[in-house]
């Protein structure tokens, strides 16, 4: 029993490692996303800076997913939706403190008891990277903002190229896995 436990507590500390990015999508609920068969990559105003690899491999990434979804890309301005994205890191500090119950303090003397743990308090900080790509879909016919899904995780900056690669790829999948929307009946 003490082994299936363990097993447990494992196998959910791997799973909340290895989680996939943090993903919220909003959209219109008065647009008809059925209509959508064709797209445009536009220029989002104020893009992050990113070099070419990065700014294909997003690309095709999105391309990857929206053929999947029944939308062809083209080059033309009759496209049904234009796409855009944006992407960026940021740093957040992580603290974290235990304590150690090693001090001075309470303890047993012969014959009594005196005092309270004092313990001491360590601290330790962390540096943790934040990765997020947010997507926007537009509606060509009146240039309206028809959907928008963001994906967050945390990211190792020393992975290699080709981990960081799937794992935009990843985020890009989780992004547009319930797209098109749903409207409830």
């Amino acid at each position: 029993m003490k082994k299936i436990g363990s097993l447990s507590i494992a196998l959910f500390l791997l799973a909340c490692t290895s989680a996939g990015p943090d993903v919220r999508y909003n959209f219109d609920k008065g647009v008809d996303f059925s209509k959508f068969k064709t797209y445009k990559w536009v220029t989002l105003q104020d893009p992050s800076a990113l070099d070419g690899v990065w700014d294909a491999q997003i690309k095709n990434s999105v391309d990857s997913e929206l053929a999947k979804k029944g939308l062809a890309k083209i080059d033309a301005e009759s496209a049904d939706v234009y796409v855009g994205y944006q992407a960026g890191t940021e740093k957040e500090t992580q603290f974290r403190s235990y304590k150690t119950n090693w001090g001075y303090g309470s303890g047993w003397s012969p014959g009594h008891w005196y005092g309270n743990v004092a313990g001491v308090t360590a601290a330790q900080t962390s540096t943790i990277y934040i990765g997020q790509l947010a997507i926007d879909i537009y509606d060509s016919r009146n240039h309206s903002l028809a959907w928008r899904g963001v994906a967050s995780k945390s990211i190792d900056p020393k992975a290699t190229r080709g981990k960081q690669q799937r794992n935009v790829a990843k985020a890009v999948q989780a992004l547009f896995k319930d797209y098109p929307p749903m409207l409830a009946p």
